[in-house]
């Protein structure tokens, strides 16, 4: 008890030592224009040949020895920022990069053992813009499209959304949309994602060795990152494609302290299939469309809180009919999806983010013939909460820690069938908990 007495107070010492010797640089780093936070941004410091990488909020925490230093503030695609300061405490800066207006010589270098600096194997990170560039299947940006050219990744099939990651199964990847999970992220049988170009900020994905704070993959892990909106003015934008419409509204709640992100997608299929097939038909009435809605608000409660509240509801719907045989199928199905999460700065080098989610999927397959009425019901529900810290100790180490829970209800299958107005005892729905 003596000895672990002596190596607490020596260890405090020596951090006591250190915070004498050192001070630290933290904050946010945004983007001038819209206040969206750069993910993936750095700040340099030359003299020292050292640096730090922004979070998924756009955090940064770097540790000094005081002195007068220089920094470099930088993102893909922004211009740098240079800033002079004289470090004798514990400073916060929040830096704001501009848009690039000219395109300047880029010169690329390398080494042979560069690619053994960072710790992150196997992971890679996109930018929405990036993935705008690529050719679209019917102008329709699509995530899952374009992830399915990277190396060690590959589709199910031809058009299908579902991804293998180096011999993984589909099935054993964890698609994350804000940090809740996404079981069926796909539209039209396949064709389609659920994320909406318009709404989505990063792409980050991690084909090896996932993090423990994912809960344990055997595959890899799809983390969408939707955006938060302009919080320096209001915002419309909206794109017509040749099977859907987009509709994004963008804003401030209160200027530089909150903003609001609205986007919505539906199809015309429907539309088509009305105009072609004739009211004489036997198959009038048949028809599909699908339609999603994401949104997402936040707010700066103080400079070291801030709130986030994102959704995205989105349903498919394929009815087919024969009115001959008086015979007609209806078929559902969806994903709903909810997340608050609540950021905190404990002090210039522990950070907090806090996540309570919802995940909602529902499949149901309806038929009625002769009066006959038969329905078959399946879903999962989630209720998950999270909490992660990260401690920037240094320069060259972070440390990251937490808890995660999550409480799973399946439903595999759920039966009702009926004849005119009798009701056939198909038993209860069959529920699993864990």
């Amino acid at each position: 008890m003596k000895s672990l007495t002596i190596q607490i107070l020596f260890l405090f010492a020596i951090s006591v030592a250190w915070g004498q010797e050192n001070a630290t640089i933290s904050g946010y780093m945004n983007e001038e224009s819209s206040g969206e936070p750069i993910i993936g941004g750095q700040v340099f410091v030359p003299s020292l040949q050292k640096g730090a990488s922004t979070n998924e909020f756009g955090f940064y925490s770097l540790t000094l020895p005081k002195g007068n230093y220089q920094l470099i503030y930088r993102g893909g695609g922004f211009p740098n920022d240079t800033l002079n300061i004289v470090l004798s405490r514990d400073t916060i800066i929040k830096a704001e990069l501009g848009e690039s207006t000219e395109i300047e010589e880029v010169e690329i270098n390398a080494k042979k053992t560069d690619n053994v600096n960072s710790t992150k194997i196997g992971q890679i990170e996109l930018d929405i813009n990036q993935i705008k560039k690529l050719p679209a299947f019917l102008g329709e940006v699509d995530v899952l499209k374009t992830i399915q050219l990277l190396p060690g990744v590959s589709s199910v099939s031809e058009g299908g959304q579902g991804f293998y990651v180096r011999g993984g199964g589909p099935d054993q990847n964890l698609v994350l949309l804000d940090n809740a999970q996404v079981y069926n992220a796909s539209h039209l049988f396949g064709f389609f994602s659920v994320f909406n170009s318009d709404a989505v900020k990063s792409v980050n994905l991690i084909k090896g060795s996932m993090p423990a704070s994912y809960g344990g993959r055997l595959s890899s892990v799809l983390e969408v990152n939707m955006n938060e909106g302009n919080n320096k003015k209001f915002k419309v934008t909206g794109g017509l494609g040749l099977i859907s419409s987009r509709l994004t509204l963008e804003g401030p709640i209160v200027k530089n302290k909150g903003s609001f992100i609205v986007s919505a997608r539906r199809t015309y299929i429907d539309l088509f299939m009305k105009a072609f097939i004739k009211k004489s038909s036997s198959f009038y009435g048949s028809s599909y469309f699908f339609y999603d809605l994401n949104a997402k608000l936040n707010y700066r409660l103080g400079p070291k809180d801030k709130i986030y509240l994102s959704g995205y509801y989105g349903k498919d719907l394929f009815n087919f009919g024969n009115k001959k045989e008086d015979f007609s199928v209806k078929m559902p199905w969806g994903n709903g999806i909810a997340a608050l999460r609540w950021n905190h700065q404990f002090s210039s080098k522990l950070f907090m983010n806090t996540t309570a989610t919802l995940t909602d999927y529902l499949f149901s397959f309806g038929s009625e013939q002769d009066q006959f009425k038969f329905e078959l019901k399946s879903g999962i529900r989630d209720y998950g909460g999270k909490v992660e810290l990260s401690y920037f100790p240094n320069t060259r180490h972070s440390i990251k820690m937490g808890a995660d829970y999550l409480f799973h209800t399946f439903t595999p299958t759920s039966v009702s069938a009926s004849q005119d107005d009798v009701v056939f005892d198909t038993g209860l729905a069959e529920i699993i908990q864990s």
